[in-house]
């Protein structure tokens, strides 16, 4: 264990600078925060490169024996203050421990595949916390994979990671810098583009997902962009009889995806 007593010291510096996407996407490494976030990271073998703590930890329930499962993988943990410590928080209430780990950069050949492959596309999602409830609902759907489009929010937001509630560890997530690119190489494998939109004729419980098939939901303001509604093998709505002009894109994500569930579980 190393001791940290000073806000010059490199790896506070490089952990503040990490807050930024900028400095993510640089050193491409990220920072989770929090005793069950870490506990999920170190139960699905994902591979931290460092730990940063302070004595509140041995005040939070389990702190004291993640730290325990730390040393027994032989991951580097920094001691610093509980002032310095707050200082790189990015919790209100922190619990004392956050690690960095690197980024998984997969390409679309690693894209799992078997039998009836269930996969969701996010379009240009805006809101950090609906891009972790989404990936945390895919994921208790039994989504395989799920893939992102250029313009949707950091992956590696503090924010997103926090609202995933350890899902980020759980299934792969692609990215998707060219849309085109993704709209081929799903085509080529006959996988079933199904897109949500206001305009679409059908309901979501009137078609069939019980084959490979990617569900496309889209940016909160403006829905799924053009590219992919001209690439969609089928448009559906939900229906909405009351006033609201629209759902939160989050709840309607899941609507949908329970749906296909609903299907697959037959």
């Amino acid at each position: 264990m190393v001791e940290i007593f000073s806000a010059e010291n490199a790896v506070i510096k490089h952990i503040k600078q990490l807050s930024r996407r900028k400095y993510r996407d640089k050193h491409k490494e990220y920072m989770i925060e929090g005793v069950r976030i870490l506990c999920d990271a170190l139960e699905n073998r994902q591979r931290i490169k460092y730990a940063v703590f302070c004595d509140a930890l041995y005040r939070a329930a389990g702190g004291e024996n993640l730290l325990k499962q730390l040393a027994e993988q032989g991951v580097k943990v920094y001691h610093t203050t509980e002032k310095l410590y707050g200082e790189i928080a990015e919790t209100e209430s922190p619990q004392g421990i956050m690690a960095i780990l690197p980024r998984i950069e997969m390409c679309l050949e690693q894209l799992p595949k078997k039998k009836n492959s269930f996969y969701v596309l996010l379009d240009r999602i805006q809101d950090p916390g609906n891009l972790g409830t989404i990936i945390r609902t895919a994921d208790s759907a039994g989504v395989d994979a799920i893939l992102l489009t250029k313009g949707c929010v950091d992956l590696y937001n503090p924010k997103t990671i926090r609202a995933t509630m350890g899902s980020i560890f759980h299934l792969p997530i692609f990215m998707l810098e060219d849309s085109q690119e993704g709209i081929s190489f799903l085509k080529n494998n006959q996988i079933k583009i199904l897109t949500t939109s206001l305009d679409a004729v059908s309901y979501h419980y009137e078609v069939d997902y019980r084959q490979d098939v990617v569900i496309v939901v889209g940016n909160e303001a403006n829905g799924v962009s053009s590219t992919w509604m001209d690439a969609a093998d089928a448009l559906v709505k939900i229906p909405i009889p009351g006033k609201a002009e629209s759902l939160n894109v989050s709840v309607a994500a899941s609507i949908v995806l329970y749906e296909a569930v609903r299907q697959r579980m037959r």
